[in-house]
This record gives C-alpha cells, sequence and structure tokens, in this order.
C-alpha cells in the first residue's frame, strides 16, 4: 500500500510503498477514505524539539481519518464490512486506575496513531475494534474525517453551560473556531474570538461569530463596551498557546469565570494569579476527548444542524500531500484534507 512515512530523523515526509497491515485479534483493517492534517503532523514534518523527543522513525503518521471497514479480526463482531467509521485514535491501557473505572480519555499510558504507532496516512490502518466510531447516519466524509479535532472542540465547549453566557475564545484556529460553532449552537449569547491572522479572523466571521478580534488594533475590553458587558466574560477557551493570550483572558474575565485551556505554549511563562484569586476562576486543563461520550456528542450536533463544513478550506488528492503541507504550513487556511480514496 502507499503510505506517508516519517523514513528518517529529519524534515520531510515520503510517500511509499509500504506491506499491508493485517488485523490481530480484536482489531479491523479498515480503508482509509479522508485524512486531516493536523498541527502535530506538522510537526512531525518539519521535524521541530518536540518530533526529535518522540517520533522513532520510520513510522507512518496521521491521526484524523474516517474509512471503510474491510476486514475483521478474530473475534470481532462490533461492525461489519463496508461500515464507514472514525476512531479514536488515542489506544488505552484498559488496565490504569482511570481505565478500570471507565475514565480512559485519563490514561496515563495512552499510546496515540501516528505518534507512537502507525497512523492514517495511508491507504489501510489497521485499529482496536474497542477504538471504532461507527457513522450510522449518512455524512459528509470530509467532514467525518475531522472528528478528531472536532472532538477536541466539543470537549474543550462543554466543560461548563454555555447557554445564556458570554464566551471568549483565544484563537482562531480550525479547533477555536468549531468551539466558537459549539457554543453558538448551545446557547451561549455572545461568541468572541481573538487571532493575529486576517484570513482566520475573516474565516470565522463567515461563520458567524458575535466578534472576530484582531488583538493587534483592538482591546478586549472595547469589544465588552460596544457589546454593553459590564463584567466581563463569562466562560473562555484558550486554544492558542500563546501567553499575551491567556493573560488578556484572565483580565477580561467575570468574576467567578471558567477557563478552558486546550493550546500548549511552547515555553513556561508568568500568569498574574493574584487576579485568578481575587476573581475565584476556575481553570480547567483538556485534552483528546471524553472516551466516547466526546464522540455521540459530535453525532448528535451533525445530526441536529451543526455544520463544520466550512472551517474545511482545501482538498487535496493524497499524492498532493507536498502541496497540501506547504497550505497547512502557511496559515492561510482553515483545515487541509487528504482525498485517498482515488
Amino acid at each position: 500500500m502507499k503510505a506517508l512515512v516519517k523514513a528518517e530523523a529529519g524534515p520531510g515526509l515520503w510517500l511509499r510503498e509500504v506491506p499491508d497491515p493485517k488485523p490481530g485479534p480484536g482489531e479491523v483493517l479498515i480503508r482509509v477514505l479522508r485524512t486531516g492534517i493536523c498541527g502535530t503532523d506538522l510537526h512531525i514534518e518539519s521535524w521541530n524539539e518536540w518530533a526529535q523527543h518522540t517520533i522513532r522513525p520510520p513510522l507512518v503518521v496521521g491521526h484524523e481519518f474516517v474509512g471503510e471497514v474491510v476486514e475483521l479480526g478474530e473475534g470481532v463482531a462490533s461492525v461489519y464490512p463496508g461500515e464507514v467509521v472514525g476512531a479514536e485514535g488515542h489506544i488505552v491501557c484498559g488496565r490504569c486506575r482511570n481505565c478500570m473505572a471507565g475514565r480512559r480519555e485519563l490514561c496515563a499510558n495512552s499510546v496515540g496513531i501516528g505518534v507512537h504507532r502507525d497512523g492514517a496516512f495511508a491507504e489501510l490502518i489497521v485499529m482496536p475494534a474497542g477504538n471504532l466510531w461507527p457513522h450510522l447516519t449518512k455524512i459528509d466524509l470530509d467532514v467525518a474525517s475531522i472528528f478528531d479535532p472536532f472532538g477536541n472542540a466539543v470537549h474543550t465547549a462543554t466543560q461548563f453551560r454555555i447557554v445564556a453566557e458570554d464566551v471568549l475564545i483565544t484563537g482562531a484556529g480550525p479547533i477555536g473556531i468549531m468551539a466558537a460553532l459549539v457554543a453558538r449552537h448551545n446557547g451561549a449569547r455572545f461568541v468572541v474570538i481573538t487571532d493575529v491572522s486576517d484570513y482566520r479572523l475573516e474565516l470565522a466571521r463567515k461563520v458567524g461569530v458575535t466578534r472576530a478580534v484582531d488583538v493587534r488594533t483592538e482591546s478586549l475590553a472595547q469589544v465588552q463596551r460596544e457589546l454593553g458587558m459590564k463584567e466581563g466574560f463569562d466562560v473562555a477557551f484558550e486554544m492558542s498557546g500563546q501567553p499575551s493570550a491567556l493573560r488578556d483572558m484572565i483580565t477580561n474575565m467575570a468574576h467567578g469565570g471558567r477557563i478552558a485551556i486546550l493550546g500548549l505554549a511552547d515555553h513556561e511563562f508568568a500568569v498574574e494569579w493574584s487576579e485568578v484569586v481575587f476573581k475565584m476562576l476556575t481553570i480547567r486543563g483538556v485534552y483528546g476527548r471524553q472516551i466516547f461520550e466526546t464522540w455521540y456528542q459530535m453525532s448528535v450536533f451533525i445530526q441536529s444542524g451543526l455544520d463544520i463544513s466550512p472551517v474545511i478550506t482545501h482538498r487535496f488528492p493524497y499524492q498532493q500531500f507536498e502541496e497540501a503541507f506547504k497550505v497547512a504550513h502557511s496559515g492561510q487556511c482553515g483545515k487541509v484534507v487528504l482525498d485517498w480514496s482515488a
């Protein structure tokens, strides 16, 4: 089969012919139809410091995908050949305290596809049957391919009650914009998103946020006055990983406000903790998706009319992966999808 491989320690990915994987007991062989390019894939392709410490070449990369079941391993009865499925990319140990208690998203020993084991940028992938999410209703394949990052957005945006609340999101990347869509879908009053990218701020405006704010030219205090807000934002999602964004967020929160942090900073930074204390803020770290409650929520949101398709701005056949990665690196895009069906 054809696959995108991190063949050696260094920048780049290579389209190679590799052996077809075979499903073992409890596993399923899937024909990949679409994949999404993630920031993690960009790190691996560019071979940054994180990738150098994490990735062990050779490795088939990629973890956002949708595919079709083609073969069942011994003992699998939960899916059938021809079924369209997504998959939770974190494969948990099943033995730790959290796994045994059903809190699989908190497994400290999870293994990620496309990072710790061969992933989805390939014509075929093998996954444990227990990691599959069958798409039981008709769904656009491009949308289905980005359920992984959509799940990050949903997991973050459902941490706190947001009905009739004012929501601030820092970082208008695809996950930030999808979180904005979820917040609006779930009954928020104002949804304000910030960034410094003209392209992504315009994309956020197109999907209907209340305000898309370029923090280089406009302050959140100004936006609050314009919207008639008196006491600050009730709920906030930090998606950018930028220290200045979190500090600005804390300053603009209402007393008793709630913050969920998904963005990762690349270095340590100071926070004015007295503001956190005196405002009695709740700050919660978020990672991955709740297995499988978030997947259920995503499917219900899509079925009830939430449209995340505008977040997908570029599509390429997998043979044009170099151009696709170039677009993704540029930042002048939303989600970039590779088509493996041709």
